[in-house]
């Protein structure tokens, strides 16, 4: 009798400590851009951070060819997180451009969970040919790298090319080669961008190695109609990109980024995840100069970039029990909370 006692409750103390601990572990492949992306480093930073801090969940970094893959892939099961920018959500409701005919794939939609910084698109030439362009426009009929096909910042200023009627001739290339290529004369132009107004990616550092690149700032008409188009426009300043990029100031037209995840992750769970994310923000911003936006104010970043989606996605309701707490909810979304 005893030694069967001593058994059951041998069994007992192995389920309590043993199994459980290691079973509620949540496995959360999360989905993000290009290895030398912004978005690949940004989420290699905060999955460190969150598997740290977190243990009820384990992150994995799972890179694609862009965002927009790792929305399609979130949405058909593929990974349980993912990489979302308010131009994505755009096309994605809409059922347009890169998403159009995707809704009949859909086995789950896509929600808004968490905002993490802007990523700013602009335009480079190189230094010898800065003399031959005066604005975008100038860039008609040229050879253009405007990013990766998949990606949003290629999205955002194909977009802004559109808006003012430049026809340029479309190149995609290998990012390694966008630098030489450049250089060489191959291309007359690729894009730029920064991410939180603070950190290129990668890519164009090295890129920066290959070729004197200018930035090629739009003319002030043409800033002006972008303006009137609703498109965002910021200057930053030249240091960010860490060499001479042959002007006084940079143009670059902002769109809001995030690392979204959709309802199989609890409401309490975001919410907690949201808040371990603030209490460490400041590391973050030391990590990835990508987060220094939030660093400043995460409660209204989250609050602008729900105002950027709010009509193409919902929000998860771990955001929202966050953003009510911080004072940055507006009623008006209350019917915009996700439900399962």
């Amino acid at each position: 009798m005893f030694k069967r006692a001593l058994v059951v409750l041998i069994a007992g103390l192995m389920a309590a400590w043993g199994a459980p601990a290691w079973s509620q572990v949540k496995e959360l492949p999360w989905g993000t851009s290009a290895v030398g992306s912004s978005g690949h480093k940004a989420l290699v930073v905060l999955a460190e951070m969150l598997n740290r801090e977190m243990k009820d969940y384990r992150i994995t970094v799972q890179p694609a060819t862009g965002a927009i893959i790792t929305m399609k892939g979130y949405a058909t099961g593929q990974f349980e997180g993912y990489y979302g920018a308010d131009i994505g959500f755009y096309e994605y409701a809409n059922d347009i451009n890169r998403f159009r005919g995707f809704k009949a794939s859909v086995k789950r939609p896509l929600v808004q969970s968490f905002w993490s910084f802007t990523i700013e698109v602009g335009t480079a030439v190189h230094s010898r040919d800065k003399g031959k362009f005066k604005g975008w426009a100038d860039l008609a009929g040229k050879p253009v790298f405007t990013g990766l096909l998949p990606w949003d910042v290629r999205a955002h200023l194909e977009r802004a090319y559109g808006a003012l009627g430049v026809k340029h001739q479309y190149r995609q290339v290998d990012l390694s080669a966008a630098g030489s290529l450049l250089q060489s004369g191959g291309l007359e132009a690729f894009i730029i961008y920064t991410a939180g107004e603070s950190a290129p990616a990668s890519w164009i550092t090295e890129a920066s190695l290959a070729a004197d690149w200018a930035a090629l700032n739009p003319s002030a008409s043409e800033i002006e109609a972008l303006k009137q188009l609703g498109f965002s426009i910021i200057e930053v300043k030249p240091d960010v990109f860490k060499k001479n990029v042959h002007a006084d100031k940079v143009i670059l037209l902002p769109f809001y980024y995030g690392f979204h995840v959709g309802l199989d992750v609890p409401e309490d769970d975001l919410y907690k995840m949201l808040m371990t994310i603030e209490k460490n923000v400041a590391q973050l911003a030391k990590d990835d100069a990508s987060y220094a936006q939030i660093a400043k104010d995460m409660p209204g970043f989250q609050r602008k970039g729900v105002a950027s989606s709010v009509d193409f996605v919902p929000i998860h309701p771990g955001l929202a029990k966050y953003m009510r707490e911080k004072g940055v909810w507006d009623a008006k979304w209350d019917a915009r909370i996700a439900k399962k």
